[in-house]
Order: C-alpha cells, then sequence, then structure tokens
C-alpha cells in the first residue's frame, strides 16, 4: 500500500496478470493495472454483505486527485447505506428510449389499443420522440428533457400535446415493468398547450355544392360514395371506411358496427341512407362496402381523392370529419336535444356532445329578440310615465 499520486502511479508498471494498487491514507480507494499498461482507478465497499467495485476512470483521462475525490463520494455513500455499484448496473440494464418504445408498441400498445390509435403511437415514438430521446436511456429522462422536447414542438400544439400524452402513458407502463422505479413521471404537470379547436359546419348553399361534385364523380364513386354515408349518417370515416355488408340491415334501418372509437355499437339510419346503399354495388369477394383497388380490401386512401372532390366544391379547408360535425349542427337546428345527438354518433359521454350545444342559435335569437324589443319599445316611451306600469304593459 502507498499513497496513490501521479508519482507512484507512474511507477507502477504492468506485469503478467493485472493487480491492484490500494491507497494508503482512504480506505478503499485503489489502481487497478492491467498486463496492457492501461491502469484504471476505482473505489472497493461493501453492500449487503457483497464486495462491490466503481471503476472511476483511466489514469491520464482522470488525476489522481479527481480520482480520490469520486472515489470518496462512492466510499460515503455506500457507508450511508447505498450501492453505487448497484445503481451502475441498474443503468448499464436500463434500455434506451429508443429500445423502449419498440417493447411498449409492441406489447402493451398492440395488446391494449386499437389499430388506429397503435399507427398514431408508433408515429409520436419514431417521428418527434426518437430523434429528440432516443438514445437516452429511460431512467435518466428528466422533466427538463421532457418539457424541452415538448417546447421544441410548440409550432404544432396538437401534435405537442399527443406526443407528451403518448410520453406520458410509456413512463407509466416503465413503472408498472419495473423498468423505472423511482415513482415520477417526468410529464406530469407539463402545461398543454392550448389548442384552438376548430369548428366547420357546412351551409346549405355548400351542402348543394358538394352534392353537385358527389353527383358528377363518375371517376371516383367509391369515394363519393363514402362522403354520402358520412354525410347521412354522422359516422367516423374508419367506420365507413371498415364497413362490410354483413355489418347493413337495410331491412331494419341499422349498421351493426361490431367495433368503433366507443365499441360496438348500432347506427339508426333513414331511407336517404338507405338508397345510396341500394347503389353501391357488391364486389364479389369482396366483403367491404366501399371498396379499394387491391382485390378484397377497402378503400385504405380517402385524404387524396377527398382533396380533389373539395376542391371542385371551392371548400379546400373542409375537412372529412368536419361532415360529423356538420350532421351535429344540423340536427340541432331541427330541434334534436343533446342527449338524441349523443346517441346518434356514439358519444358514450354527454359531455363530447355538449360542445354542439352553442350552435342551436334560433330559439337564443328568438329570447336576444323578445328582451330587445320590450328594451326598446320602453325607450320610446314619455318621461313621465309611470315605470312599472307602463313597463308591464310594454312587455
Amino acid at each position: 500500500m502507498t499513497k496513490i499520486t501521479k508519482r507512484s502511479v507512474d511507477a507502477a508498471l504492468p506485469a503478467a496478470k493485472e493487480f491492484f494498487l490500494w491507497d494508503s491514507e482512504l480506505k478503499g480507494f485503489g489502481l487497478r493495472i492491467y498486463p496492457s499498461g492501461r491502469k484504471m482507478y476505482l473505489a472497493q465497499f461493501r453492500a449487503s454483505g457483497r464486495l462491490r467495485r466503481v471503476n472511476i476512470g483511466l489514469h491520464g483521462a482522470v488525476t489522481p486527485e479527481i480520482a480520490r475525490t469520486e472515489a470518496m463520494r462512492h466510499l460515503s455513500q455506500a457507508r450511508l447505506g447505498a450501492d453505487p455499484a448497484g445503481e451502475r448496473d441498474r443503468r448499464k440494464a436500463s434500455p434506451t428510449m429508443k429500445e423502449f418504445g419498440q417493447r411498449f408498441l409492441d406489447e402493451h400498445v398492440a395488446s391494449h389499443c386499437k389499430p388506429s390509435t397503435h399507427a398514431e403511437y408508433k408515429r409520436s415514438v419514431e417521428i418527434f420522440i426518437n430523434p429528440k430521446l432516443g438514445s437516452h436511456r429511460v431512467i435518466d429522462i428528466t422533466r427538463a428533457d421532457v418539457v424541452e422536447l415538448h417546447h421544441s414542438m410548440k409550432a404544432t400544439p396538437y401534435q405537442a400535446n399527443r406526443t407528451l400524452g403518448v410520453l406520458s402513458v410509456m413512463f407509466t407502463v416503465a413503472h408498472t415493468w419495473g423498468v423505472r422505479a423511482d415513482g415520477v413521471n417526468p410529464c406530469w404537470k407539463i402545461k398543454r398547450y392550448k389548442e384552438v379547436k376548430r369548428e366547420r359546419y357546412l351551409t346549405p348553399g355548400e351542402l348543394a355544392r358538394l352534392g353537385q361534385v358527389l353527383r358528377e364523380a363518375d371517376g371516383e364513386r367509391e369515394a363519393a360514395s363514402c362522403i354520402q354515408l358520412l354525410l347521412l349518417t354522422g359516422c367516423r370515416l374508419g367506420e365507413i371506411q371498415t364497413l362490410k355488408w354483413d355489418y347493413v340491415d337495410l331491412e331494419a334501418g341499422l349498421l351493426r358496427l361490431p367495433d368503433s372509437k366507443s365499441g360496438a355499437k348500432l347506427v339508426a339510419i333513414g331511407q336517404a341512407v338507405i338508397e345510396v346503399f341500394k347503389t353501391i354495388p357488391k364486389v364479389k369477394n369482396n366483403p367491404y362496402v366501399i371498396t379499394g383497388t387491391v382485390e378484397g380490401q377497402h378503400l385504405t386512401d380517402m385524404q387524396k381523392p377527398w382533396r380533389r372532390l373539395r376542391k371542385r366544391a371551392g371548400m379546400n379547408e373542409l375537412r372529412i370529419h368536419d361532415l360529423r360535425h356538420s350532421f351535429a349542427s344540423d340536427a340541432l337546428q331541427l330541434g334534436e336535444d343533446l342527449t338524441m345527438i349523443g346517441r346518434l354518433l356514439g358519444h358514450t359521454q354527454i359531455q363530447t356532445t355538449a360542445r354542439y350545444a352553442h350552435l342551436k342559435t334560433d330559439p337564443i335569437r328568438a329570447a336576444a329578440n323578445k328582451v330587445a324589443d320590450a328594451i326598446a319599445l320602453a325607450l320610446t316611451l314619455p318621461a313621465n310615465a309611470k315605470n312599472e306600469a307602463d313597463l308591464d304593459t310594454a312587455a
């Protein structure tokens, strides 16, 4: 044993086998000399009854003084009951975010989420999370890392918030699987960006223009039929795209969907919808109503034909999902209450349907007119009128 200094380390010559040089002043601080001549500073201690070692750094890259300070830190932690070597092993065993993200998609999302959700999660992981955090180990991710990622996406607030949500689920699963054991989800309490919800509804004039375009879309009959069904049922795009003839009961006036965003559901259809179904030919050996170019498959890409159709109608900003909003808007204007509209749309929560409540403007305008007319009339009364009696008469 000797005090480990630059002079003593330089003087330690390699041998046929590796050996240790231990410091005479700091018990547990040592130097490992390899036959190759490489020299590694280390700290040795006992943790949970086991002899443990932690490498500090190679001589040359680390000075003896720095190595001594680092050794003192490890040894102090060990005396307080910690296990620096165990922490090192946990770090080595911890997967990177990219590795864990793939396992998360394969084992959790594939088993517990719908295919559309799986696709959205996969997109967030591969396009947004991996480029920023993929090389980081799961146990090393801090709230600051997540905030930085979220902030880098501020130009697209909706996608930033969805990515943050995916990350939050990932860390919850990481704790469940024991990949991360600190009990802290670094996504918690990070403020989401404000999202401005788009509310776009078709006017009668726009419906007329779109109807004409759909009638004239001879080269895109499948896409036109899909749009017609979306307009007349209020269904989601995926529900119509993947609709099979087996689910269509024209006699009962029902679509019996075995799966949807809210689970299995029945969709009541009117006579106008039945007439559309009667115009759609059934394709041999293809179970789908809206058929695609691949034999036996449904039409998978509605965005491209939709962009062409809406351009012809002069509504380039109209989204397919806006057709569902228009269905709800028209139902409100026709006097249907929110409970009935929720049933028509397949909502499981009345709060989801309540976002359309402000669209029922006719009764509100009637009440506003009544109040304004009464006040306007009162303003024209003579100044010496008996206020209460005359106001009551005016009202």
